[in-house]
């Protein structure tokens, strides 16, 4: 089990609304190319997760934050460095189910990036 003190209770994991239907049909989160490359799902904290909406998604539309306890996804996941963002990141080392996922939350576009807003 995580230590609250160090690790975060949800981890996040960015999607299109097209990604999060395709994962509730199949009962998978897809991967993308730079998953598959890695070797891993790029996830973010919730802290790191507008940043990272507004550094790569910047384009993208119905994006959500797919909500996911750490505890369920612990054992298959590590805390690295991102070389490019300079920041610890989480790293899930295997599949994602759907069902791991406890809410998508919608992230709204600002100005200058995004916002949590309500979830699904």
């Amino acid at each position: 089990m995580p230590d609250e003190h160090t690790h975060p209770e949800f981890v996040y994991r960015l999607a299109t609304a097209e990604e999060w239907a395709a994962a509730v049909e199949t009962g998978a989160v897809p991967t993308r190319d730079i998953d598959v490359r890695d070797g891993y799902f790029h996830l973010s904290t919730r802290a790191q997760a507008l940043e990272t909406a507004r550094l790569y998604f910047v384009d993208a539309e119905g994006l959500l934050a797919l909500e996911i306890p750490l505890a369920e996804i612990v054992a298959m996941t590590k805390f690295e460095l991102a070389p490019k963002r300079g920041e610890i990141f989480p790293h899930l080392y295997g599949t994602l189910a759907a069902a791991q996922v406890s809410r998508a939350i919608r992230l709204v576009r600002t100005a200058d990036g995004f916002v949590f807003g309500e979830a699904l």
